[in-house]
């Protein structure tokens, strides 16, 4: 394992790589801040390196390249090995991230303001929302069946949004004494949307009457459309190199996108492979792995069945069954890096650190190994054997220290088939933040061990 920052021993050649590398990753992160958004950029991805949507597949042979699309929120690619049956080699990543939602009914208006109205999704810090320019993303279908795709905030010509907060000259009784996660409450996540009014005295709430005809004739949407929209807040603004040595790179989205697009490089440079290889790429990890698009889904049975079935003149269930427990998962999924502020909540002999490389973690969480899968012995020791073999940086890491707190993956929806699983990314810094912090190194040294995963026999 890794005993030493990695940028100590890279020759200038590897950090010319290394960056060239990031700058490359920077770029797709920037085009996708949303599931449905990275789903529909690596289709596209997808199609340009040869793979093609398995419904079009009447046979699959070795070599095959296939992806399938569920509902535009996951996506599934393989390259098919000489055997399906002995097992997937498969990295499993989730492509969704903490964000805030739109209510169904989001437009208010409050002291001739128009506000939006939002509920969080996943895990955050609400108050690092708060006085921060934000941008909307998502989709609307119309009464008449037009789908309609947004994007404002991203471009210098586009407004964004943004939630006030208090000044701190007026704090001290309404915000002072609060906790820090109710800094700023969940029914305070309110953007502003409009500050002027329609010049029409017949009409109510002016400035929400104003907004609402803005949207119609830009957009043709209606009041009425929110109730279908998938609209998502996020962080406005790309992915930038931090540090004065340009090591590390900050922006929204790396947890879990930094694995996502690792593992799609890695497959896509696949040349041959004995064993089939997978990378699965998740939706609602952040909230419990729950709904159709999730990993606690049956839609692992469902896609491996389908290659079965198009490769297996007899299948049965009980192909399937041996299939899925001949398979062999990395739950590709970030950790938490050793924090130099905050290194108390560590046990720092057991912490991932930034720029050592991959990051294992047997299991995830810290009180008595709840909700967790913990990965066997027999299985980390094969991993080890050919990580070493090819030279792949790597280190063990956990959340933090027994009883601080702790966080979960979707390892333990892969075990329950029977997949032998470890989980294995980098690490991050302030994650689950508005700029999450990784490193190139890591990031490259993540792509290298994923690679050399999908030759496992």
């Amino acid at each position: 394992m890794t005993k030493e920052n990695l940028w100590k021993n890279y020759t200038d050649e590897q950090k010319e790589v290394i960056f060239e590398f990031a700058e490359k990753y920077k770029k797709y992160l920037d085009s996708a801040k949303t599931e449905r958004e990275f789903v529909d950029l690596t289709e596209k991805e997808l199609k340009k390196n040869g793979f093609v949507d398995i419904n079009e597949k009447n046979e699959l042979k070795k070599g095959d390249k296939i992806y399938f699309n569920n509902r535009n929120k996951n996506i599934i690619a393989v390259i098919v090995g000489n055997d399906i049956k002995s097992g997937i080699n498969m990295i499993v990543s989730h492509v969704d991230s903490p964000r805030l939602d739109l209510k169904p009914n989001p437009i208010m208006e409050e002291e001739e303001f128009a506000l939006l109205n939002t509920h969080y999704y996943g895990g955050i810090k609400k108050y690092q929302w708060a006085a921060t320019p934000l941008a909307l993303h998502g989709v609307v279908f119309l009464k008449n069946g037009e789908k309609v795709t947004l994007s404002i905030g991203e471009n210098d010509d586009e407004p964004v949004f943004s939630m006030p907060d208090i000044l701190p000259h007026l704090a001290y009784n309404v915000q002072d004494n609060r906790k820090a996660r109710d800094v700023i409450k969940g029914e305070e996540l309110k953007l502003l949307f409009g500050n002027m009014p329609l010049n029409d005295e017949n009409v109510n709430k002016k400035i929400k009457q104003f907004v609402l005809d803005k949207l119609k004739k830009d957009y043709g949407i209606e009041e009425d459309d929110f109730f279908t929209a998938e609209l998502e807040v996020v962080p406005t603004g790309k992915l930038r190199d931090v540090g004065l040595d340009k090591s590390m790179i900050g922006g929204y989205g790396q947890d879990d996108r930094i694995c996502a697009y690792t593992s799609l490089r890695a497959l896509f440079d696949v040349k041959e492979t004995e064993k089939t290889v997978m990378v699965y790429l998740t939706d609602k990890e952040e909230i419990g792995s729950e709904g159709s698009t999730s990993l606690k889904s049956t839609l692992p049975e469902y896609v491996v069945g389908k290659m079965l079935s198009l490769t297996e003149k007899n299948y049965n269930d009980q192909i399937l069954r041996e299939t899925l427990w001949n398979s062999k998962a990395l739950s590709s999924d970030v950790t938490a890096a050793l924090n130099p502020v905050f290194k108390s909540v560590h046990d720092v002999e057991n912490a991932a650190r930034l720029s050592y490389g991959l990051a294992f973690a047997k299991y995830t969480g810290s009180r008595g190994k709840v909700m967790a899968n913990d990965a066997d012995a027999e299985f980390i020791q094969e991993i080890r054997q050919i990580f070493d073999k090819n030279d792949i940086k790597y280190q063990s890491g956990g959340f933090g220290k027994v009883d601080e707190g702790g966080g979960g993956t979707v390892a333990k929806f892969l075990a329950y088939y029977g997949i032998r699983t470890i989980d294995a990314g980098p690490s991050l810094l302030s994650m689950h933040s508005l700029f999450e912090i990784s490193s190139k190194a890591d990031l490259y040294e993540t792509y290298r061990a994923y690679k050399v995963f999908f030759e496992l026999k």
